[in-house]
């Protein structure tokens, strides 16, 4: 009986399509875009870890970026003709400890890692010192302690930083890209709906934390970020991680917590009534922080600006808050707004933002909160946007916003 139910378990299909992992072609392009502008050579190096390492290890992000490889102890170099790939040496008992390895002498290892070029780890300073003896230039991540052996060893050169050329590429997603973000949102949203038919006072909010990410892992998942469960007077403590506190008939909780999935992450944040409806000073709050966030992502469309000066994304937020809410000693609600309005999300929870104007293809977060100490209510609304051609598209649309419609979907 146990086998026939594991059987139908393992046929039963996932309530969420399974991610589509970015093709190689696909990181092979991101190369030939990169060696265009390249003048002069590139070296990245993949992340290292120990040889009894325990917990996993996230890939460098620039390096899988450019390579999808995710084995550590791997070296990328680039000049604008070429591309190289060095692999450790097999290591008997790394593998022993964390399985099996690839190396450039296996058989199929081009195929593998969709480079032709595969060379062994110790024939990179050769290789390296034969690209320089033509280019000038040399690039690297900086402020990494790779990167301080490279000056050791080149120290008549300057090493120039290679993360603004990649960080151009890196903001505008490809439509596999936007894929990937996209089932981890579906999967976050999935979570944060069952941590809604867990809640009830007198749980912790490590017991949300719990649901959050056990739903994670369901889906072949992990947390993008360590969840944070905020209720009461903890809704107002924007980064709040003890996740400790009882939760109690009347607050709110402020749950911000996502998936990444295939190495895509993303960024959910929703605030909702423990005892299944909101109070009247909630409610007014939560309109005004939903408002906002309304505001700014209808005015959300190529050219306009997160942050800075002029007509700004935060500028429409804050103006919002101002207009339509008051403390209790009668000023507006702007000044509780204390944190940015949203970043760039991709490999990275928060993926690098460049200096100018939105772009179509990119894919942010809208996030506006309104946290006031005095009254502890904490409220902040946070969803995942794709800056369309012409304006925006909410890739998390599909999870509760409207004060009713979460009231109905928390009620037991």
């Amino acid at each position: 009986m146990r086998r026939l139910l594991a059987a139908v378990l393992l046929l039963a299909p996932s309530t969420l399509p399974s991610a589509a992992k970015i093709p190689l072609d696909e990181f092979a392009s991101r190369r030939a875009s990169l060696r265009k502008s390249l003048d002069g050579v590139l070296v990245l190096f993949a992340h290292t870890e120990g040889k009894d390492e325990v917990f996993r290890v996230h890939p460098e992000p620039n390096f899988y970026y450019l390579t999808g490889w995710s084995q550590p102890g791997a070296v990328l170099l680039m000049t604008p003709a070429e591309e190289m790939l060095f692999l450790p040496q097999h290591d008997l008992h790394v593998e022993l400890y964390q399985g099996k390895r690839s190396a450039a002498q296996d058989v199929g290892v081009q195929a593998l890692t969709g480079f032709e070029a595969v060379f062994p780890r110790e024939k990179f300073e050769s290789e390296l010192g034969r690209a320089l003896s033509a280019h000038e230039k040399l690039y690297a991540a900086l402020g990494d302690p790779a990167e301080e052996k490279l000056k050791l060893a080149y120290p008549f050169r300057d090493v120039h930083d290679a993360g603004p050329a990649i960080v151009k590429l890196r903001v505008k997603k490809s439509a596999a890209e936007i894929a990937a973000i996209q089932h981890a949102t579906d999967v976050s949203l999935e979570a944060h709906r069952a941590s809604w038919k867990r809640m009830a006072a007198g749980l912790s909010e490590s017991q949300l934390a719990a649901k959050v990410v056990n739903t994670f892992l369901e889906h072949g998942c992990e947390a993008a970020y360590s969840p944070i469960v905020g209720s009461g007077p903890n809704g107002v403590v924007l980064h709040y991680s003890a996740n400790q506190r009882r939760m109690d008939t009347g607050e709110v909780v402020v749950l911000d917590a996502a998936a990444e999935c295939e190495g895509y992450a993303s960024d959910i944040t929703r605030t909702v009534p423990v005892g299944g409806k909101f109070t009247a000073r909630q409610r007014e709050i939560y309109q005004v922080v939903l408002g906002a966030q309304k505001a700014a992502i209808a005015a959300l469309k190529p050219g306009m600006r997160l942050t800075g000066e002029g007509d700004t994304l935060t500028k429409f937020a804050r103006d919002y808050m101002n207009a339509h809410g008051k403390d209790l000693h009668g000023e507006g609600l702007g000044k509780y707004f204390v944190h940015g309005l949203g970043h760039q999300i991709g490999l990275q929870v928060h993926d690098p933002n460049i200096n100018g104007p939105l772009e179509a293809g990119m894919v942010i977060t809208i996030e506006p909160g309104i946290y006031i100490e005095e009254e502890g209510i904490g409220v902040r609304i946070e969803d995942v946007v794709l800056v369309t051609e012409n304006g925006a598209k909410v890739l998390s649309a599909a999870l509760p916003r409207e004060p009713d419609e979460i009231e109905k979907a928390v009620a037991k």
